[in-house]
């Protein structure tokens, strides 16, 4: 299954847990921040990320370069549970 499938199936699995009205926030959120121009100033695709850390799931702290060591990184940002 490629990326792009993977990432269709998530989407897909998020519209049938999140509730619609907290469906529609975010689509107004997430239209909000791309008529500012944000996308204007965002880090694209290819381009090289600074260096950092962030703590997984389980509070232990994961640096970039360690993950980059294994290969290939995407990075995701949950911003909440439903």
């Amino acid at each position: 299954m490629s990326l792009e499938e993977k990432l269709a199936a998530i989407r897909a699995g998020g519209a049938k847990r999140i509730p619609e009205d907290k469906r529609a926030i975010m689509g107004r959120a997430t239209q909000e921040l791309r008529d500012s121009g944000i996308l204007d100033r965002v880090i694209k695709v290819g381009d090289t990320l600074p260096p950092f850390a962030l703590q997984n799931a389980d509070g232990v702290e994961v640096s970039s370069a360690g993950l980059l060591a294994q290969g290939a990184v995407v990075l995701t940002v949950f911003r909440g549970h439903w």
